[in-house]
């Protein structure tokens, strides 16, 4: 029998871990800055989402942005992901690209060595660099050679549903390797997604907090044009609910 896909949900805090888990999430990712792709979260987050009893794979990302990462930055990613192993991750998402768009394997060989070095087992993702990279399907066939867990892709289109074809042909380049649906998904996409191929489907599952006013509201940076868009995103426990019952339909 074919395994169920599991479902991940993207999260940023300790609540948003447990709307995923007591809705029926297999796993979460966390990262901070959702809204600007999500970038490394803090040691002390890592371990109050663990204490939360979901596997937690962190996002590993030292800034927004591209994914051509310089050699000071692929230092501090390293460090970084030694951080939240020891923190109590199950898992690391990296990732890093060349200038021509083809996988930066020595850096990526470094980060998921530096997630091993722990010791113990541990899952390696790579994130969505995949979709910027000039050659997706080619991108995944490294990945059994490098010895990674799984792939999060959209199959390098702006929602998983544009870039099914694409999705389904890194399944197949990619023996061993967990093609995972993410990427703009929505509840209705999830059967062709899984027909395509995926072992796994990622939703951030997200909604806008109510902003809560503390006085004068003025622009800060990337918060928004207005009071109104000036808030962070949480989890919507509905959306994991209905997700988990979508994947389990087509058990």
């Amino acid at each position: 029998m074919t395994a169920r896909p599991a479902l991940e949900i993207a999260v940023t805090s300790p609540a948003g871990a447990r709307a995923a888990r007591e809705n029926g999430a297999d796993r979460v990712e966390l990262c901070t800055a959702l809204e600007l792709g999500g970038v490394t979260p803090s040691a002390a987050l890592v371990e109050a989402v663990a204490a939360e009893g979901l596997p937690v794979q962190v996002l590993v990302r030292c800034r927004p942005g591209d994914f051509v990462h310089d050699a000071e930055e692929l230092d501090l990613m390293a460090a970084e992901v030694r951080s939240v192993i020891a923190s109590g991750a199950a898992g690391v998402v990296i990732g890093a690209l060349n200038a021509d768009g083809t996988l930066d394997v020595p850096a990526v060989a470094r980060l998921a060595e530096a997630a091993r070095s722990a010791g113990r087992p541990v899952e390696v993702t790579l994130h969505r660099a995949v979709d910027q990279s000039a050659d997706p399907v080619a991108t995944a066939a490294l990945l059994p050679s490098l010895g990674l867990t799984r792939v999060l892709t959209s199959g390098g289109a702006p929602s998983a549903a544009e870039g099914l074809a694409t999705i389904a042909a890194m399944a197949a380049a990619a023996p061993g390797v967990d093609v995972m649906a993410g990427g703009g998904v929505r509840l209705g996409d999830i059967p062709a997604l899984v027909s395509a191929g995926v072992g796994s489907v990622h939703l951030s599952a997200k909604v806008r907090a109510p902003r809560r006013p503390g006085g004068t509201w003025v622009p800060m940076g990337a918060g928004g044009t207005s009071a109104e868009q000036d808030t962070h995103f949480v989890t919507d426990p509905g959306v994991v609910a209905r997700a988990r019952r979508a994947l389990d339909d087509l058990a």
